[in-house]
């Protein structure tokens, strides 16, 4: 016998409370994940609000000749929904899956277990610090001029490898018998280690110590690293004042952005050409360029602010490949160096499908 109107009707407004309450849990359920999206885009040939909202020069120099600037050199951010205390619901994650510019990622990759929000931006504030004298330094080196590097143990984190071994005011001079002469140096020397045991020679109150250290991973940006549980801080011996003035930023990623910003300030002639050319990259005072995460959030960051080139770390490219957004091109980097010579190549409206690029192997 079929089914009569009504019965048909009153199967149809359960079905339809069924999936009003199911939405509602999703809504409200606490999930093991967090978005990223883009951030905001700033110009380091430009000006950033202060810490009291009043617009300063990005990079100030004192006590060197500057020159006009054009264009832009842009430095990207990714932005995060959702930490420990609010997780994103089902239904906004649902959204981010559907979004290319947005990466559902594990809460843990980004917040991980144990340690406070706060102290994770503590982490990352002290990042961009160092991130910012290393680009400095790169960029003096680039032009030729000579600084010294002292690398000291600003802090440790308990619990930490280092915890109750390292002290604030250690000065580090080697691991594993091999100088250090950055900070990011010593942090490529503890990921080349891959979890092996590092030892460090340091100074502290005049006397040399050596100190057996096994790292641990984490994830910092998404990026798989190791870390032995210190903020370093690397003091360079510069000829002139480099003033970095950017609140409210944290990690080291917009160190070559940094370092293209400084010199093309200290150099006659517009470096872009009048181009807006944004990037990412982590740089040490070589000027070799490291990998970032969030790289495919930055990529659309960029191309939403304007920029029509993006300089990226050839480290990333595997991300990069396949996913890259219309109207930008990307041109592929890892050094100082690589990424002057592109800009240039740029600026003289040269081949840039001859330069470098991260493509689907």
């Amino acid at each position: 016998m079929a089914r009569t109107q009504p019965a048909r009707i009153g199967l149809g407004v359960w079905a339809l409370i069924v999936a009003l309450i199911a939405l509602v849990v999703l809504t409200f359920l606490p999930t093991p994940y967090v978005i990223q999206r883009p951030g905001p885009v700033y110009d380091t040939l430009g000006s950033a609000a202060s810490a009291d909202g009043e617009q300063v020069p990005l990079i100030e120099i004192d006590g060197a000749e500057t020159f006009e600037t054009s264009g832009s050199l842009s430095l990207t951010t990714v932005q995060v929904v959702g930490n420990r205390e609010r997780t994103p619901s089902w239904f906004e994650l649902a959204l981010a899956w559907m979004d290319p510019s947005r990466a559902v990622v594990p809460l843990d990759s980004v917040f991980p277990e144990g340690v406070t929000t706060e102290e994770r931006d503590e982490r990352n504030a002290d990042l961009m610090v160092d991130s910012q004298h290393e680009a400095t330094a790169a960029a003096l080196h680039e032009l030729g001029y000579d600084t010294g590097a002292r690398v000291e143990v600003v802090s440790t984190v308990e619990d930490s490898p280092a915890d109750g071994l390292l002290e604030e005011g250690d000065v580090v001079e080697q691991i594993d018998g091999a100088d250090v002469t950055s900070a990011a140096g010593l942090r490529a020397a503890i990921q080349d280690a891959e979890g092996d045991a590092v030892v460090l020679t340091v100074q502290r109150d005049g006397e040399e110590h050596e100190v057996e250290l096994t790292p641990e991973k984490e994830q910092v940006g998404g990026v798989d690293t190791w870390l032995i549980g210190i903020t370093l801080t690397t003091d360079y011996d510069f000829p002139f004042e480099v003033h970095i003035q950017l609140d409210n930023v944290g990690g080291p990623s917009a160190g070559m952005m940094f370092a293209l910003g400084i010199v093309d300030e200290l150099t006659p002639g517009e470096l872009t050409g009048g181009n807006d050319i944004a990037g990412t990259g982590t740089i040490d005072a070589t000027g070799a360029v490291g990998p970032i995460g969030g790289i495919r959030q930055k990529l659309y960051g960029a191309r939403d602010a304007g920029a029509d080139y993006f300089l990226a770390p050839a480290s990333n490219c595997d991300e990069v490949a396949g996913h890259v957004p219309d109207g930008l091109a990307v041109i592929s980097t890892a050094t100082l160096e690589e990424s002057l010579d592109a800009i240039e190549v740029i600026a003289d409206g040269g081949d840039v499908g001859a330069l470098p690029t991260c493509s689907v192997s």
